[in-house]
């Protein structure tokens, strides 16, 4: 029998049960007596288990915070764009370059037949000297 709330007894092995059907039909025991010196180790287990959980939750809210002073920062400096205007200004840059790419793809093309004739035209007024 373990003591509870003051003037009343529990049965520790009722407990037991009342737990294993929570948890899920009694795949799970707990002992029903422990020695102290077997809680005090199990409870140190518990508090250093617990004390790491906090490290990470610590470690967590310090990026957070982190991460939340960097995206102020970003959008201060972001108030001031008209991102409006610099989507135009993108979309107009890429049909320039659209233009370009083009212009550049044709004089490939007819690359080769304007150096035949220059070539023509240079041999064509050596023939004519000589």
């Amino acid at each position: 029998m373990v003591e509870g709330a003051p003037g009343r007894l529990l049965d520790a092995s009722a407990t037991c049960a009342k737990i294993n059907s929570q948890i899920g039909g009694g795949s799970f025991s707990m002992p029903t007596y422990v020695t102290r010196e077997e809680f005090e180790a199990r409870v140190g287990v518990f508090e250093r288990e617990v004390e790491g959980e906090k490290l990470v939750t610590r470690h967590v809210l310090e990026q957070t915070r982190r991460n939340g002073d960097d995206l102020a920062t970003i959008k201060k400096q972001l108030d001031g764009v008209d991102l409006k205007g610099l989507v135009q200004k993108v979309d107009s840059l890429e049909w320039k370059i659209g233009s370009v790419d083009a212009k550049l793809t044709a004089l490939a093309h007819s690359l080769p037949t304007m150096i035949a004739e220059a070539m023509r035209k240079a041999l064509g007024k050596r023939r004519k000297k000589a």
